[in-house]
């Protein structure tokens, strides 16, 4: 029987691209197949409501809009994105970075947009002519099918695992090294610290944004003109304590010695109120604290396949009811923007969900202007370069457009299909997507490998690394480029200087 089963693992492994390893990936084939009854039986409900339901009742909503080539095409966009995203959550393996894409899309680019057009009113104005918000969702479109183009493209080249010849030699997975992890920790505590003396105590770390920000303006750490300085003292004040407590969770979640460790618990405590006090969501952006929340969860239950079902579905749920809402701490007391909602729709219409409309105004921007061929990508990848230096350095997408539709509030969403239509028009956004998509496939294989095989244990680099890039593709999708690639390189700083691929011999700590 056993042999049976090794077969049957070792042909699905090879039809999909993966290694034959010693543990089966979906479970025990009991788990395996209720699961597949499950699926069956949620298949059909799930489908109809992201698909047909949710869609119908936003169609049905009273309102003024028109219904044009604007309107079929966020009909179009919204099902499609529905159904990716079903796709995703009953999908046999856990697509992690692709199903928060496609969460983001159906909420922030399908629904939302779609709930716009019903009712004819958007969070900031659209300048252009009818036909730019068409040439928006178009190319949303477009960019969505060369994601998935880019994803079926990866899907046909076999996985190879990185095996070392020699124990001890390089060329094995990724593993955080014991003592640059231990120094890592230091790090953390030290960097946090000095970003929390900077600012006056932890009591501001429990206030509002608006004292954060005001408080980070008045330390000194801003130039003027340039806010490098505040995003490298928050950048390294809140990045290495994540990760700290991300590898401990791992360790904790997949090795009974550590938890029977006393050090290991205390340092995981102690990391834990670390990011209690800097990464809060009093304090913090929303979608910095969503990175947070989805890292940790997917950390702590890295092999929970029903776990990843419920949050992609649930994230749903919450993108439309709760999140329009949690932003009561963004400022003091008398300056909270009242909560008035006659519809469960107008937070979509309203509040943060700006996205296509900015798309819009980018095209409209982009015709007056021209496109910057690459201009806008460097400025992005450059972002730790100081205006002091580089005095001709390229701001925000989002804010030049702000900008130049004459808005006083440039604090706007540049969605990345707009960062690549700005630089290089259709081609380099289908062109974009299509890597993004291919590279998200071959992360969500190698991931599910990470944490589903023997794989390389508790110390698994890639096993934090997916966890904590899903989470921040909210924001990386949501943009500015420029703003979002600060955490995020310091993120990769921080995982080079502790990742090995060197066989250790308590790597795996069970």
């Amino acid at each position: 029987m056993t042999s049976v089963h090794t077969s049957a693992r070792s042909e699905a492994d090879r039809v999909n691209g993966l290694p034959a390893g010693p543990k089966e990936p979906g479970g025990p084939p009991e788990r395996r197949i209720a699961w597949s009854m499950l699926s069956r039986a949620l298949s059909v409900p799930l489908i109809l409501g992201l698909v047909c339901f949710l869609p119908a009742v936003i169609a049905a909503q009273p309102g003024g809009g028109v219904r044009d080539t604007a309107y079929w095409l966020q009909l179009v966009l919204t099902c499609y994105a529905g159904a990716r995203l079903a796709t995703m959550i009953l999908s046999t393996r856990r697509r992690l970075l692709q199903g928060v894409f496609w969460m983001f899309v159906y909420i922030a680019m399908g629904v939302a947009p779609f709930a716009q057009v019903v009712i004819e009113q958007t969070p900031t104005p659209m300048v252009g002519p009818r036909q730019d918000l068409v040439t928006a969702i178009s190319m949303i479109l477009v960019g969505c099918a060369a994601y998935d183009l880019g994803a079926l493209l990866a899907s046909r080249r076999p996985l190879r695992r990185r095996t070392p010849s020699v124990r001890g030699s390089g060329g094995g997975p990724a593993r955080a090294h014991p003592v640059r992890l231990r120094i890592l920790v230091v790090v953390a505590f030290v960097a946090s610290a000095f970003y929390v003396l900077k600012l006056g105590g932890p009591g501001v770390f429990f206030s509002s944004r608006q004292e954060i920000n005001e408080t980070v303006a008045a330390s000194g750490v801003v130039a003027e003109g340039s806010n490098v300085g505040s995003a490298f003292v928050k950048g390294f004040g809140q990045v290495p304590a994540l990760l700290a407590l991300l590898f401990y969770t791992r360790r904790l979640a997949t090795s009974r010695r550590a938890r029977r460790t006393p050090s290991t618990v205390l340092v995981w405590v102690a990391l834990a109120a670390l990011n209690l006090v800097v990464n809060n969501p009093i304090s913090n952006a929303r979608y910095w604290f969503l990175t947070v929340l989805m890292a940790f969860v997917f950390t702590a239950f890295p092999s929970s396949a029903a776990f990843y079902r419920t949050v992609l579905t649930t994230g749903v749920v919450g993108a439309l009811v709760v999140f329009p809402y949690a932003d009561r701490f963004r400022y003091e007391e008398g300056g909270q923007r009242p909560v008035q909602s006659a519809s469960v729709f107008e937070p979509l219409v309203t509040k943060d969900y700006d996205q296509m409309v900015m798309f819009a105004n980018t095209v409209s921007w982009v015709d007056t202007r021209g496109h910057t061929y690459g201009r806008q990508l460097t400025g992005s990848a450059l972002f730790f370069v100081p205006r002091a230096l580089w005095s001709g350095k390229p701001e925000d997408t989002g804010v030049r457009v702000g900008q130049w539709m004459g808005l006083r509030m440039t604090n706007l969403s540049a969605p990345l299909w707009t960062e690549f239509w700005v630089d290089f028009g259709p081609a380099g956004l289908v062109g974009g997507l299509a890597l993004i998509g291919y590279a998200a496939a071959r992360t969500d294989r190698r991931y599910a490998l990470a944490v589903t095989r023997a794989g390389p244990g508790p110390a698994s680099v890639l096993a934090i690394a997916a966890p904590l890039i899903a989470g921040y593709t909210f924001i990386l999708l949501r943009g500015p480029l420029l703003q979002a690639v600060g955490k995020l390189a310091i993120a990769a700083l921080c995982l080079a200087l502790i990742t090995t691929f060197r066989e250790q011999r308590e790597a795996r700590r069970r």
